[in-house]
Order: C-alpha cells, then structure tokens, then sequence
C-alpha cells in the first residue's frame, strides 16, 4: 500500500503542500491539465526550484492575470465542483475539505453554513491548492495519509475581518481535536487550508510509519520566519498492517476536560435549552442523568465534554443559564476510531456524513443528522428516506475510493 506522511515541521499550508507533492514527483502538467475542468479562468501556474536555509525544494504559485475579488459561499463552491468533470473521489474529497473551512468560518463568525463568504478561502489560488492537492495524490496513488501534530505559533495577521492572534480563529476551529504541538516563532505557520487538508485527508501519527521509502519532497512557503519554511512529505511502501491497526489506537488518544454538576431545583425546559446552548458553544457532547440527591429529592446531573480551551466559556454558560452552586471539574483521556466527514450528493440535496474506520478496518457510517432533518422538513419527506439515501451515496463514495 503507498502511504504518505506529512513531516509538518514548520508548519503547512495549501500552497506548500502542493509544492511538496510535486516535488515529490506528481506531474505539474496533469495537475494543470486537470484543474481546467473546473472552468476557472484568469490564472496560470508556476512551478519553481528553490532553496531556503540550505534546503532545495519547490515552490508553487498562482500567478492572476488582473486583480480579483472573488467572494463566494459553500453553496457556490459546492456547485462549482458538483459540476466539473472532475472524477467522482476527487469531487467528493475537495467538498469535505471545503466543508471543513465552511463550518469553521460559520463557527468563528456566528452566521450559518450557506451564508458563510470565502473570501481569502474562496479565491482562485485556494480552490486550486485544494483540488490540485487532491489531483496530485491521486497522480501518485497514494492510498493513506499521515500527518505529524501541527505546530501551532504566536504572533498576529491581518486578513478580510481584521486583525487577528495566531493561529486564525478558523484554523483553530479546524484543529480541534487534532494533536497539535506549540512552537515559539512569530507568524502564521499552520494556515486554514493546510489545516483542513491534514485534519480532513490524514490521520495523526507522532512517529512516521515504518515504510520501504521511495520517494521525499520539500514544500516551500513564502516566509521568512529564521528557520526553513517548508514543508516535507514522505511516500513509501507500507506493508505492516498490525502496526497500522495498533496506531489507529495511540494516535486517536486525545485529553478531554469534564465538567459535571447536580441539580435539583431547574425547570427541565431551562435545562435543555442550556444543553443546546453548551453544544452550540463547543462542547464535544451533553448528557443529562437523572439522580436521587440527599433527602430523596429527584434532581439531574449535566455532564458536559469539552476541550481545555473551551472549558472557560462553558462553565460561564453552566453558572449564568441554571442554579449550579459548583462544578466538578476533572482532566479525562479517551480513545476515538479515525474518522472522516465527507459531502455526498443525495437524490434529495448534499448531505454531511461520517466515516469511522474500526481497528480492523471495517468502515461505519453515519450521516449528519441536522442535515438529514433539515432536507427532511424543507422537502416535506419522511426523515428515513432521506438517511437512507445518505447511506447509499456514503456506501458508493467508499467502494469507488477504498
């Protein structure tokens, strides 16, 4: 099996990674040749040796003809996609990795997904370094991608919204629950693209996978920060598939925060509507369990999930949105199976769905409910039919990509 790791020791960006691919020995001509079906104009290419503190790679840019000022939402891109003549896996990989920064940007900005704007994300050049990235793994039949933990800097960027820390709002939306590393260098390394690339495309291993190495590639970016800004991938032949299963568990090991408190004295609309709110807010899941508390009165206890940096801002909610006293607050480890969230074309409109690979492989899947729900009540159908066609279009994207 062809594997490839991503080695993103100073970080990874779109542009970078398709300038490491290439390098690596994707065709720039097939690339270039097959970007043309998505009908885009008004750009070329350029494909370049360079070198940076002692490191030669290449670089990659998209050079425009005039000045562009593209701003587009999820629903254009999706269609601009949907209607190339792009092959299937490709289509269906560049939309989950599009959804990826759309549900982000919606997130960050407090706006739904269809009135997300792209702005930087909807240009050209990203469209191109997202759907480019996909057509060069494909050239170099890579049928698995790793992903070192990202480094994550300091520092400050200016983009379409403002000023803004580092790393982006968005990138760390993207990240969440993606290992990822600190790095004390000044300036943007991880950026939202290269970001949603790796968590969407790759699963996290620390340690690169053992492989028969046959080819590496350099990257590069267009900053300067005092240390090589590239980064470098690794292609090879991997045979050990009980290692493979057994990283599958180490590496999707992640660090959760748990909050939990009792009530006794709270309406239990009140309590419902927080649980909305504590999911709305970041919270990875809400459960509510009823309990007997002292003196015999029936009460609930809320247990919320969150990462550490969430944690503040839900325990606010906790305190202002029901009569806690106190919350229990304790550091938790859990073991989650790799996962993917793909975009699949239904008869009844695009639909989000995740696939979970077990340890020996076998894939699950499971379609976003608030999608099915929403497509159910606009169209004015049974929610099943709508499921059930998401797990068709689910099971096809899997037998035509696996």
């Amino acid at each position: 099996m062809n594997v490839l790791y991503f080695d993103c020791f100073s970080g990874i960006s779109g542009d970078m990674v398709l300038g490491a691919l290439i390098d690596a020995g994707a065709s720039f001509d097939v690339i270039n040749e097959n970007l043309k079906h998505l009908g885009l104009q008004g750009y070329s290419l350029k494909i370049q040796k360079d070198r940076t503190y002692g490191i030669t790679g290449s670089r990659f840019q998209v050079i425009f003809e005039e000045h562009h000022h593209h701003l587009r939402n999820w629903p254009d891109i999706s269609r601009l996609i949907e209607r190339s003549s792009l092959p299937p896996n490709i289509k269906n990989n560049a939309r989950s990795v599009f959804l990826k920064l759309a549900v982000a940007e919606a997130l960050v900005h407090g706006v739904s997904l269809e009135n997300v704007h792209f702005h930087e994300l909807g240009a050209i050049d990203t469209i191109i370094d997202i759907v480019g990235t996909l057509l060069a793994l494909d050239d170099l039949g890579i049928e698995k991608i790793y992903c070192s933990p990202l480094p994550i800097s300091h520092g400050y960027i200016r983009c379409s919204h403002g000023v803004f820390p580092v790393p982006a709002p968005a990138t760390a939306e993207i990240v969440k629950g993606f290992p990822i590393r600190f790095i004390d260098i000044e300036g943007e390394l991880v950026t939202p693209t290269g970001a949603a690339i790796a968590t969407v495309l790759s699963e996290c291993s620390r340690e690169m996978p053992g492989m028969k190495l046959f080819y590496t590639g350099y990257g590069l970016g267009q900053n300067d920060y005092g240390i090589p800004n590239a980064l470098r991938i690794f292609i090879g032949e991997y045979d050990g598939a009980e290692h493979m299963i057994d990283s599958k568990h180490v590496n999707n090991e992640q660090e959760i925060t748990v909050l939990q408190t009792s009530i006794d004295d709270l309406n239990p609309e009140i309590l419902a509507f927080t649980a909305d709110k504590l999911l709305n807010s970041g919270a990875i899941d809400v459960s509510i369990t009823p309990l007997i508390m002292k003196k015999g009165r029936p009460g609930n206890l809320l247990t919320v999930l969150c990462f550490f940096n969430t944690k503040q801002k839900l325990i606010e909610i906790i305190f202002n949105e029901t009569t806690s006293l106190g919350i229990r607050i304790h550091q938790e480890r859990r073991v989650v199976l790799p996962r993917q969230e793909i975009f699949v074309q239904t008869e009844y409109g695009p639909i989000r769905v995740k696939i979970f690979t077990s340890p020996n492989s076998e894939k699950q899947i499971s379609p976003e409910y608030e999608d099915c729900r929403k497509t159910a009540s606009e169209k004015d159908i049974p929610l099943s039919l709508v499921y059930d066609a998401s797990l068709q279009a689910a099971r096809i994207f899997l037998k035509e990509n696996i």
